[in-house]
């Protein structure tokens, strides 16, 4: 009996340590659990804490550093930030002009059938230059009648070669030398004055014989064919133009100005204007002519400014923009010229190129001026800015930006 008391304490005892290390296991567990969870979080922190900064690095736009010849390849230009002193100006629309100054509308003399157009929409001519070739009736009489007046030349001539000696040997009485001698004068006035009529006409004295009744059209002056009407073998005459001739090398820019703004607006003010067809370029010119008169359905006035246009990129009819001086005081303003500025996250931003990198910064856009807007904030004056090829360090940017994110 004894034996089997001792024996049931021993297994309760047994029993009990077993549970208290089981108690004790099971605490050891969810410590380990909850060391490996703290351990975890820890590690994810970390990782997106680096992240992060991995993200902010790319975001803040970092330093971009390109070889000259990668510079150069991608089109990149610097250019010093200046402050200017601007005035006041005017942005008005308008249309391109040719230079009614210089604009011909050409027509024959006399009416006649077009025989050849040589010269075509479009084309460049000299002073002079055959713009078309016409036959006429009245071309042909005239130059059938310089030829008879040649030909009597000829005749007074030999026969004063003739009377001549004669004269000089008194073989025959002087009067008879100067009777020849007016003959002669006589026949060569009446050559001067057929070759002068068939010179009016548009015919050619010297090709009178070979083509008595054809005649020419020529270029008043150098300039651009703008408009031909010339069709082979159809009627022209002096009261429709076949050609009209422009020279482009200046052209009219022909604004409308609001009636409060034109006692501002000053002849001889400068402008700037600038095309659709060619953004980020402005053309100089001046104002040349403001209208005496106002146009009671619009209350404007109309202006035209004068801009040279020596390699002919400006056509006319094309639409543009003039921002015109007016009398006022100047500003001192910081601008840069459009192609500067690009938008990043929506963003206006411009490249300063400075210690060797390109480096994005956003800026505050202010006023637009011809091919230029005024920097409110953001760039101060002296600093290097990309003037051209800012798109393509704008996209390197975000393509390294797309290399950081993975």
């Amino acid at each position: 009996m004894m034996l089997t008391k001792k024996t049931l304490s021993s297994s309760l005892l047994i029993l009990g340590l077993a549970a208290a290390l089981g108690a004790c296991g099971n605490d050891s567990g969810k410590g380990g659990a909850e060391a490996g969870k703290a351990g975890s979080a820890a590690g994810s922190e970390k990782h997106a804490e680096g992240e992060a900064k991995k993200d902010e690095h790319a975001e803040s736009g970092a330093e971009l550093t390109l070889s000259s010849e990668e510079a150069e390849r991608a089109g990149i230009k610097v250019e010093e930030v200046k402050v200017a002193a601007l005035g006041e100006s005017l942005n008005v629309t308008a249309t391109i002009a040719p230079d009614q100054d210089r604009l011909a509308h050409v027509a024959p003399r006399i009416a006649g059938r077009i025989t050849s157009a040589p010269a075509k929409l479009g084309d460049r001519v000299r002073a002079g230059q055959v713009l078309a070739t016409l036959d006429s009736v009245e071309v042909g009489e005239s130059s059938a009648l310089l030829q008879q007046a040649q030909a009597e030349l000829r005749i007074a001539e030999a026969e004063l070669k003739r009377i001549e000696p004669l004269a000089a040997d008194e073989i025959i009485p002087r009067k008879e030398l100067l009777r020849a001698q007016a003959e002669r004068d006589k026949a060569a006035a009446a050559v001067r004055a057929a070759s002068d009529r068939l010179r009016v006409l548009g015919g050619s004295p010297s090709a009178a014989g070979a083509r008595p009744s054809g005649f020419t059209v020529t270029a008043p002056f150098a300039g651009t064919v703008i408009a031909s009407k010339a069709v082979l073998g159809t009627l022209a005459g002096p009261d429709t133009a076949m050609f009209v001739v422009a020279d482009l090398s200046r052209v009219w820019i022909q604004a409308a100005l609001p009636e409060a703004a034109v006692a501002k607006v000053t002849v001889g003010a400068r402008a700037k204007v600038t095309v659709p067809a060619y953004p980020g370029q402005t053309f100089d010119g001046r104002v040349g002519y403001i209208g005496a008169g106002l146009d009671k359905e619009t209350r404007t006035v109309a202006a035209r400014i004068e801009v040279p246009n020596p390699d002919g990129r400006l056509k006319p009819d094309m639409f543009a923009s003039a921002t015109i001086e007016v009398v006022g005081d100047k500003r001192d303003l910081l601008a840069v010229p459009d192609a500067a500025i690009v938008l990043m996250n929506s963003q206006p931003t411009i490249f300063v190129y400075e210690q060797g990198a390109y480096v994005a910064r956003p800026v505050q856009p202010g006023e637009r001026l011809p091919g230029r807007t005024v920097i409110a904030a953001g760039v101060k004056p002296g600093e290097q800015v990309v003037t051209a090829g800012a798109y393509s360090l704008k996209a390197r940017q975000q393509k390294s930006q797309i290399g950081h994110g993975h």
